[in-house]
């Protein structure tokens, strides 16, 4: 992905075009600067994070100078090519002496900015984000002290670097003292519990989503006073929409002073009605919100789609994983890895629906080799991360390749590059807890696997009653592709394939 610059000015100023961020991605919302103007930056600095419908990345500058123009605000959405930064020489001279040096270095970065990769000029290292030192003032006794002041046009406090706004952002995680790894950095490690240290001795809140901040800020909730329910009590989205829906706890005399109840939501005096102070939530449909939103309702408008369904005994595919996973404990093959494996060999000899139809071309495209979509919900939306050729892997591999896949999905660090291109799709809504769906296809692909929870039922073996292990299996797919005959012969194989794991031996 080449970064395209405008015509370098006369005066040495160097203008960073928004940089092509991946396959059908047009633009990206400005979600935080990591600069602001008058800041000296260097070749491949992250200067700027921002949300594309796929990811929320960080775009390093490939050039160095000072900071003499930011393109946007937080919040705003840029097209692809328009001005980001500009960028002057270091002391705004046209070509000073010495400035040999700022050319070789600009010089050594190749131009080609991949997201989260830097320039491209040696090995790619991927850079923790910068902290703010917290430097609380003296205040009255009662009153809250700010978490950092910086003045117009001033250094960043404590070698961290702020946005254009008055009041600079806090990582999540920072604080005095805190160590380097407190924070989530661009791999997408996470802090260990506990965050950082806040001015008033507290712990800061600990918070890995950009989005969650935003949702915050914009809605002027404190981070400090919600529980996270996420995994070592990182707060998610869902705190926050919670602490919007249910007001807090009216507060008393002595509210002023800080106590350990100040996350708990006061309760609703009359069950089932809402409180009489409630408001609507307005969420702008944005970003990754957006973008699902488009492409159903794409998929609904142009795909004649039909779902069948039916039940299956999973009791021997169960057992089959049992004894996969006693063999060989050290590497575990799930339920979802084995049902991948199932779907292989049935697009094997069902190739009309590994496919899909090029309108503008009137024909059906069946593709080559099997990208495989997982459906996996995560706290920025429903995504659908691809393995691409999954069909060479074993099932081991594919097993080591979902849980990587769908970790990093979750965790938001995927590239944009592994969340398109899939050409079938399997989705587990049974970890739901419900049996039966009729999703949407994931369009522009011909079909989708949904698979239901396994639960107890009676069930007649041999002529016999008993109790076993039972999911319902339906196929969404596009009627164009095929008829009824393609997609009943795929989903009867798959259902003899669960109810029978040794049938997958005769095809792989």
């Amino acid at each position: 992905m080449s970064a395209r610059t405008a015509p370098q000015a006369a005066t040495g100023t160097q203008v960073f075009l928004l940089p092509d961020l991946g396959e059908g991605l047009s633009e990206a919302e400005i979600v935080e600067w990591k600069v602001a103007v008058g800041d000296v930056v260097t070749v491949d600095q992250s200067v700027v994070e921002v949300e594309t419908a796929k990811a929320v990345v960080d775009v390093p500058c490939p050039y160095a100078g000072r900071v003499v123009a930011l393109h946007g605000a937080a919040g705003e959405t840029r097209p692809v090519g328009q001005p980001l930064i500009t960028i002057a020489p270091p002391d705004g001279g046209d070509e000073p002496a010495g400035h040999a040096t700022y050319r070789e270095e600009e010089r050594a970065g190749s131009g080609n900015v991949l997201i989260g990769y830097g320039t491209g000029h040696g090995p790619a290292r991927r850079r923790r984000r910068p902290r703010l030192t917290l430097a609380p003032e003296p205040v009255a006794e009662g009153a809250a002290a700010p978490l950092a002041q910086r003045a117009p046009g001033s250094a960043p406090v404590g070698g961290g670097v702020a946005g254009p706004s008055s009041e600079p952002r806090v990582p999540a995680g920072a604080g005095v003292g805190a160590p380097a790894c407190a924070g989530v950095t661009t791999d997408g490690a996470v802090p260990p519990v506990g965050g950082g240290t806040s001015p008033t001795g507290g712990t800061a809140p600990l918070v890995i989503s950009p989005i969650v901040r935003r949702l915050a800020r914009e809605h002027g909730v404190d981070l400090g006073a919600l529980r996270g329910t996420g995994p070592g009590g990182v707060i998610r989205r869902c705190d926050v929409e919670a602490a919007l829906v249910t007001p807090p706890d009216r507060p008393t005399a002595d509210a002023d002073r800080p106590t350990a109840d100040v996350g708990r939501l006061a309760p609703v005096a009359h069950v089932g009605l809402a409180p009489t102070d409630a408001q609507d939530i307005v969420i702008p449909l944005t970003g990754i919100r957006r973008v699902i939103a488009d492409k159903l309702s794409r998929s609904r408008r142009e795909i004649p789609e039909v779902t069948i369904w039916v039940d299956a005994d999973a009791t021997a595919l169960l057992a089959t994983r049992a004894a996969i996973n006693a063999a060989t404990p050290d590497a575990p093959v799930s339920v979802l890895a084995l049902l991948a494996r199932i779907c292989l060999s049935g697009l094997r000899r069902f190739p009309q629906l590994n496919a899909h139809v090029d309108t503008e071309g009137q024909r059906i495209v069946q593709s080559a080799g099997v990208h495989l979509g997982i459906a996996a919900q995560t706290d920025r939306g429903l995504l659908v991360p691809v393995l691409r050729d999954a069909q060479r892997l074993t099932t081991r591999e594919l097993a080591a390749a979902l849980a990587e896949t769908t970790a990093a999905a979750r965790a938001g660090i995927l590239p944009p590059a592994r969340l398109t291109g899939g050409t079938f799709t399997l989705n587990n809504y049974g970890v739901f807890g419900v049996d039966g769906s009729t999703p949407i296809i994931n369009h522009p692909e011909a079909a989708l696997l949904g698979v239901g929870r396994i639960v107890d039922k009676p069930w007649v073996v041999d002529g016999q009653l008993a109790v076993r292990k039972v999911t319902q299996l339906s196929l969404t797919f596009d009627h164009r592709v095929c008829d009824g005959g393609v997609a009943g012969g795929f989903l009867r194989h798959v259902a003899d394939c669960v109810e029978q794991p040794a049938l997958l031996v005769a095809n792989v």
